[in-house]
C-alpha cells in the first residue's frame, strides 16, 4: 500500500494532530489537551467490514431459505484477522452482534455492526456503526426502519458510524434524496470496500473527501480468504481506545486491494462449498456449479453501470453547489460540531 504523504490534506481534519483534532475530540471525547504529531508513533489497522456466520440468510432469490451470506466462524475471523497483519479486530454481521460471545475475551476485540436501514424514500442502505454496547444495538435495531430516529439515537449517543459501498446496487435500487441524507448526516463514507471495484472506491473516495468525510475501509469479506485485504489504519494509535479516537476524528486511512470478478467469483465458490457442507442434500445442486462464473459476472456489470450513473450524478450535485473555502470550512465545522457539543 502506499503511504499516504504526511502533509496530505485530509478535508475533515487539516491536520489531524492539530487544532482542529481538538474541536472534534471536545465532541466525541470531551479531551481538552492538544495532541501533536511527536506524541504517537507507528500506526493501528483494523478492517471494518467483516461477516461471520451470524450475518443470516443471502438474498439471492432462490436461496435465500438454503444458504447463508457467510459461512465463517467468528473465532476463525479473529484469528486470520490477527495473522494477516490486523491490530484490532470487529465483526459488522447484519442487524445482529450474536458472533460477538466468543470473542469477548479478547481486549483486541469491540463490538460493531452492519445495520439495514430503510431511507424514508424507501430504499435501503447499510450502515456500518462501530463500536457498540449490547443494548445500543438493541436500540439500533428499533430505530433502523426510521433513519431520522435513527441517526438522532446515533448522535445522542456519539456512536461513528459510516454508510457502506456508497454506489453499489446490492441493497436495491436508490433514490437521489438518499445522498441528500449521505451528504448533511452521515460523518463518514466507506471509500475502500474489498469486493467493490476500483472506480467504485474511487469515486467514492472522491466524494467523501470533497464532502470532508471521514473514510473507513474495510473488506466486506463473506469468505475467510478475503478477510482483511481492506483496511482503516490510523497513524500513531497505539491502543483501541487511540484507534477510535482518530477514527472519530477523521484521521483514518483507507487502504488495501479493491474488488473484481475473479476476487468475487472464488468467494462465491468458497460459500457454496461451506454450504454444501452444512447441509449435505445440497450436494444435490452441485451441477449448477458452471453458472457460478456466469452469476458473478451479471453482477459485476450491473455493479459497473448502478457505480457509473450514481458517480456521474454526484459529481453533477457538486458541480451544481458553490465551493467554501477552506476557511468557510473550517468555521462552518466549528459551529457544527461545538453546537453538537453543548446540546
Amino acid at each position: 500500500m502506499q503511504r499516504r504523504n504526511r502533509n496530505h490534506y485530509n478535508p475533515v481534519n487539516e491536520d489531524c494532530y492539530g487544532v482542529e483534532r481538538v474541536i472534534v475530540s471536545r465532541f466525541f471525547f470531551h479531551s481538552h489537551s492538544r495532541v501533536t504529531r511527536d506524541s504517537y508513533a507507528g500506526h493501528m489497522r483494523c478492517d471494518l467490514h467483516v461477516h461471520s456466520i451470524h450475518s443470516g440468510m443471502c438474498e439471492v432469490p432462490g436461496l435465500n431459505r438454503i444458504c447463508r451470506e457467510s459461512y465463517n466462524d467468528p473465532a476463525e475471523v479473529y484469528a486470520v484477522l490477527r495473522q494477516r497483519g490486523m491490530d484490532l479486530v470487529t465483526l459488522t454481521d447484519h442487524d445482529s452482534i450474536d458472533g460477538a460471545e466468543p470473542l469477548r475475551r479478547f481486549r483486541r476485540f469491540f463490538l460493531s455492526e452492519e445495520v439495514t436501514c430503510r431511507m424514508p424514500s424507501g430504499t435501503q442502505a447499510h450502515v456500518g456503526v462501530y463500536d457498540i454496547s449490547e443494548r445500543q444495538h438493541i436500540e439500533i435495531q428499533r430505530r433502523r426502519n426510521d433513519l431520522p430516529a435513527l441517526l438522532a439515537y446515533l448522535g445522542e449517543q456519539r456512536l461513528f458510524f459510516s454508510v457502506n459501498h456508497l454506489f453499489s446496487g446490492l441493497t436495491g435500487r436508490r433514490a437521489d434524496e438518499d445522498f441528500d441524507w449521505f451528504e448533511s448526516m452521515f460523518p463518514a463514507y466507506e471509500t475502500r470496500n474489498g469486493h467493490m471495484m476500483s472506480g467504485h472506491n474511487h469515486s467514492a473516495e472522491a466524494v467523501a473527501r470533497r464532502l470532508g468525510k471521514a473514510e473507513v475501509g474495510g473488506s466486506d469479506a463473506h469468505a475467510l480468504a478475503s478477510a482483511g485485504s481492506a483496511y482503516t489504519e490510523v497513524s500513531g494509535a497505539r491502543t483501541k481506545a487511540e484507534f477510535l479516537r482518530g477514527l472519530r476524528g477523521g484521521c483514518g486511512i483507507a487502504g488495501g486491494e479493491h474488488g473484481g470478478y475473479t476476487k468475487l467469483t472464488r468467494d462465491v465458490f468458497d460459500i457454496a462449498g461451506s454450504m454444501m457442507r452444512h447441509k449435505r442434500w445440497t450436494t444435490l445442486l452441485l451441477p449448477l456449479a458452471p453458472a457460478i462464473p456466469i452469476y458473478t459476472l451479471a453482477v459485476m456489470l450491473h455493479e459497473f453501470g448502478f457505480a457509473r450513473r450514481w458517480s456521474a450524478l454526484a459529481d453533477r450535485r457538486e458541480r451544481g453547489r458553490p465551493q467554501p473555502t477552506r476557511a468557510r470550512e473550517r468555521r462552518q465545522r466549528f459551529r457544527f460540531v461545538e453546537a453538537l457539543a453543548w446540546r
